[in-house]
């Protein structure tokens, strides 16, 4: 289980929190991608070894949305964030 270092609360246990998605970048224009590459960005999640950004909601706890900074092989959390 993760323990999420909260800003406002403190450490709290991974239940307390929903998980948000990856901390991906702005939106693209549609406009500017194939139908194909807009139907994988709209769908394909991306899934890498190494260190991802996520967003969390602390859910069960202060409501704050954070960022974090996460290695997707062995959990350990580098960084906390507040927002984006």
């Amino acid at each position: 289980m993760l323990l999420i270092d909260c800003p406002f609360c403190g450490k709290r246990t991974e239940s307390e929190f929903a998980y948000g998605g990856p901390a991906l970048a702005p939106r693209p224009d549609p406009a500017a991608l194939t139908d194909a590459e807009w139907v994988d960005w709209l769908t394909v999640p991306p899934n890498p070894l190494g260190w991802v950004e996520e967003r969390w909601w602390h859910a069960r706890g202060c409501g704050a949305w954070l960022t974090l900074r996460r290695h997707t092989v062995t959990h350990e959390i580098a960084e906390v964030r507040h927002g984006r």
